[in-house]
């Protein structure tokens, strides 16, 4: 891992150490590696919904190109 050095609002500061006393992270540095990983995961949710709208929006317009659920071995 590599160490970086940023700067935040001192109320986030507090904020995560509230969250740190009350046992939800082990550390402020855990806070905030939990933080960054669940923006990247919203991302992705995000990227995989526009993906779908798509998908629909394509399906919706050309509906031949659908596979009947019958016709799938679920």
């Amino acid at each position: 891992m590599v160490q970086v050095q940023l700067r935040i609002p001192e109320q986030t500061v507090k904020e995560i150490d509230e969250w740190v006393d009350e046992g939800k992270f082990r550390s402020r540095s855990d806070a905030v590696k939990t933080i960054i990983a669940m923006y990247e995961e919203k991302i992705k949710i995000m990227e995989f919904f526009k993906m779908l709208m798509k998908r629909s929006k394509e399906a919706e317009d050309n509906p031949k190109i659908l596979i009947p659920l019958d016709d799938m071995d679920v």
